[in-house]
């Protein structure tokens, strides 16, 4: 599948050049006709969210499902690469790159303004409540708990498998072998890495976008610096150039000791405002959140307003899985490139329940604290409307909210840095805006890279060590999107475009989660590595024990295939490819 020669040697030609065909093609059509782009997305989103939120919030509740039985069930043991192979990374080192590519600079974005938007309104309370305060921790933690994480791994599970495990390239194309046999080598698999690099390229660009806004606003709001386009091109510009270089000295390096700083950094910032801030108050939020979401799991997971039909499910969980599905792609084979070597059990433990802890703690630290905020004002409130009918005089206006809350109607992108505001005193807001801008800074950093590197995996036919060219030349590509969509105001009309995206992604994930389950049934059972007179269950078995060493036909014969053929791509043109190998679904 890579040229041998010129200047597209080490790459896929067929990935690589019309990847970025469609990439620069539909950027310039956001950026140049914002508004029609925006108008058409909009229409064709709200047509699939209003008629398949079924079958989001139905297939993620599922898949959920499927990787706490994968966890727990004898499954559990098989390892993503050879039985004897180690994990390259320690846990800690593991769980900061998870954690920093998986979330970053969304859950800081949003972990101050969600809670915010649900304490004022949502469907099961009346709002600016005590009730509806607890009702926003626990939708906020629904969102982003357990259910993205396992969007992201069961794509990260189904390629870490195939590719470690059955010797199969490191791209999305290898999770449909089982249907396809070795056209994945053809016009098949070549579509499925076109439309990943795409969907990968917009996903980080807009997400990107969004976090150069809030730094910029933190900026402003610390520092007084202007809010401006010129302001925000040259955080792109600085941040990307250091996302270049952490790219360029690979995984093991640059993107791992980055996450570690943010998980430093993240603590760091968590230690500070639950010290300053209302500590009793988020301990105990934290702990009744948690239990809330716990208790009502599994009807939120299924819950999709079909009496009522409000159309606050299309602006939230209907919104945010098609959302999460546009990231899937670039995260879960972020995650199976650092999980190589890891047990099933390992990669859904440690995937799924340490990062959506982890999420937990931070919502609690800096939501809990902005509803504190919200709910003092609120008492002050009632205390000024009292004092005024003691008085004789005139009732003040209505209450809308306090500062955090009208902060966050008004820009988004100020609710976090309006709760530095409001916990002490100016001295504290700046140390606190300073290093929620440094820790937004090396999220953005180690999303670029992290993104860069997945990117150039892709255009590599998934070689794990792309050429160094292609890194600098998607590090700029990376910066020049987000750039243009910035300048044009198109950055809106490709979030709306990634949802979109979600829909056929959506379908994959159904697809790869029946393959995934098919191959890993005919795995050797675990005991059958032991000698017989140790066997576990030996009494229960009517023949003598399988061997490990001597795994079935079936599986030597699927892999013997997958490594001959690969054996025998770099001497074979595209054109030559589409060989008739029965699938192994056959």
């Amino acid at each position: 599948m890579r040229a041998t020669s010129g200047i597209l040697k080490g790459l896929n030609p067929t990935v690589t050049i019309a990847s970025k065909i469609v990439v620069i093609g539909f950027v310039l059509f956001c950026a140049i006709l914002a508004n029609q782009a925006g108008q058409y997305f909009e229409t064709i989103s709200g047509i699939l969210l209003q008629n398949m939120k079924w079958f989001y919030i139905g297939l993620v509740s599922l898949v959920v499902g499927f990787l706490i039985y994968l966890m727990v069930s004898r499954y559990g043991h098989i390892r993503l690469g050879k039985d004897d192979e180690k994990p390259e990374f320690s846990y800690l080192s593991w769980i900061s790159m998870l954690f920093s590519g998986g979330m970053g600079i969304g859950l800081i974005f949003w972990s101050v303004a969600e809670p915010m938007w649900h304490y004022a309104d949502n469907p099961f309370t009346e709002g600016l409540t005590n009730q509806s305060a607890a009702t926003a921790m626990r939708l906020t933690f629904f969102h982003w708990g357990l259910h993205p994480w396992s969007v992201f791994i069961i794509v990260a599970l189904a390629l870490a498998y195939f590719s470690y495990r059955k010797d199969l390239p490191f791209t999305l194309r290898s999770i449909l072998y089982p249907l396809v046999g070795e056209r994945i080598y053809g016009p098949i698999g070549h579509t499925v890495d076109i439309l990943t690099v795409a969907v990968t390229a917009f996903g980080i660009s807009q997400t990107l976008g969004m976090g150069v806004i809030q730094i910029n606003s933190g900026l402003n709001q610390a520092f007084g610096f202007d809010i401006s386009l010129g302001t925000q091109l040259i955080i792109i510009v600085t941040l990307c150039t250091c996302a270049v270089a952490s790219v360029l000295s690979g995984v093991g390096k640059g993107i791992r000791r980055l996450s570690e700083w943010n998980m430093i950094l993240s603590l760091l910032l968590v230690l500070v405002v639950l010290y300053i801030g209302p500590t009793r108050y988020i301990l105990n939020t934290m702990l009744e959140s948690t239990g809330a979401y716990a208790q009502n799991l599994v009807g939120m997971s299924f819950w999709s307003d079909a009496q009522n039909d409000s159309g606050w499910q299309n602006w939230w969980t209907a919104y945010y899985w098609p959302w999460w599905m546009t990231w899937a792609p670039f995260v879960g084979m972020f995650v199976a490139r650092i999980s190589k070597g890891r047990t099933i059990r390992e990669l859904i433990g440690g995937a799924l329940i340490v990062p959506t802890l982890i999420t937990f703690l931070w919502i609690s630290v800096f939501g809990g604290a902005a509803l504190k905020v919200e709910q003092d004002a609120r008492i002050a409130y009632q205390n000024k409307v009292v004092a005024a009918q003691e008085a004789n005089q005139p009732t003040p206006p209505a209450f809308t909210g306090g500062p955090i809350l009208e902060a966050t109607k008004a820009d988004t992108t100020r609710a976090l840095f309006t709760l530095f505001d409001n916990l002490d005193t100016d001295l504290f807001g700046k140390l606190l805006s300073t290093l929620a801008c440094l820790l937004l800074g090396t999220y953005f950093i180690t999303s670029a890279d992290s993104g860069t590197l997945v990117l150039c995996t892709l255009d590599a036919g998934g070689d794990s060590e792309p050429p160094k060219s292609i890194r600098i030349l998607w590090g700029i590509m990376i910066a020049a999107i987000a750039g243009v969509l910035l300048y044009a105001g198109g950055l809106k009309a490709m979030q709306t475009a990634s949802i979109i995206a979600g829909f056929p992604i959506a379908i994959f994930i159904a697809v790869m989660s029946l393959t995934l389950f098919h191959c890993i049934r005919r795995e050797p059972k675990p005991w059958a590595m032991l000698p017989e007179h140790v066997h576990p269950e030996k009494d229960k078995l009517d023949g003598p024990v399988e061997p490990l060493s001597e795994p079935k036909t079936e599986l030597n014969t699927a892999t013997a295939t997958a490594t001959a053929v690969q054996a025998n791509l770099a001497d074979k043109p595209d054109t030559d490819l589409a060989v008739d190998q029965k699938p192994l679904l056959s």
